[in-house]
């Protein structure tokens, strides 16, 4: 089959995996017009996502595939690093959706935990976990990055594919440049990430990151290691305390 627009490979296979709108968007400049009321509709992504979270609290953040099952060993785990984290007192946010999602909101909910989410609108139309106390659907996949990023305290990864990899680098790269603290960032399977562990010391080693980069992340396979890695590199370095709930405004869209 000929593509005849070679941008045609990068920006989207199909238009079943894009929509047009997004796909035009990506192809290069626009008439100026196109790019501002996109831009809109951008803005109105972010303000609609900041509306739904603006009560759900100090979070916990977990990444993860959205492809395992419940009877996966990683679904387990993200299971209970989602009870174990929600029982520190966090919000347990995530993408929203299946797999490792799923679990970690599930994981919350077993422990009477606060569970959000932040699912994203696909072509093949991925839909909410039925383990969420709210959540927002956002169509943009950079949009909901700010989101799962904004509220949270710590972040955990668990197995995934790109997408997974492109938010625990999205973090890191924030804290490493100072535009987020030293949130704790931790990797669940250590078995999975070994070979990511090598590159990382490797880039180290090579002087593409510093030594220090290195201390942001911890490796671990036990869930009482991460939530007390949690709990001290967030609670107690941040000194977090429970605080009287701000008073939602109904005119802006607000509901807790």
């Amino acid at each position: 089959m000929e593509i005849k627009n070679p941008k045609e490979a990068f920006v989207g296979i199909s238009s079943v995996q894009n929509s047009v709108e997004e796909k035009t968007f990506l192809e290069g400049p626009q008439s100026r017009s196109k790019d501002f009321f996109f831009l809109i509709k951008i803005i109105r992504e972010f303000v609609k996502g900041f509306r739904a979270l603006h009560f759900v609290g100090p979070c916990v953040t977990v990444f993860g595939s959205a492809r395992f099952k419940e009877d996966h060993p990683s679904y387990k785990l993200a299971r209970e690093i989602g009870a174990g984290i929600s029982n520190l007192g966090f919000t347990v946010i995530t993408g929203g959706g299946p797999g490792i999602m799923e679990a970690a909101n599930r994981g919350a909910k077993d422990v009477g935990g606060r569970s959000v989410g932040c699912n994203i609108i696909l072509p093949q139309e991925q839909k909410p976990n039925p383990y969420l106390d709210k959540f927002v659907n956002i169509r943009y996949f950079f949009v909901r990055k700010v989101l799962l990023t904004k509220y949270s305290y710590a972040y955990v990864v668990m197995p995934g594919g790109f997408g997974t990899m492109d938010e625990l680098f999205e973090a890191l790269t924030l804290i490493q440049t100072n535009f987020i603290k030293r949130f704790p960032v931790v990797l669940m399977d250590k078995k999975f990430y070994q070979q990511l562990a090598e590159h990382i010391d490797l880039m180290a080693a090579q002087g593409t990151i510093n030594e220090d980069d290195m201390n942001l992340l911890l490796y671990t396979d036990s869930v009482e290691e991460a939530v007390a890695h949690i709990k001290k590199n967030a609670i107690e370095q941040f000194n977090l305390r429970k605080k009287k709930p701000m008073k939602a405004i109904g005119i802006l869209g607000e509901s807790k």
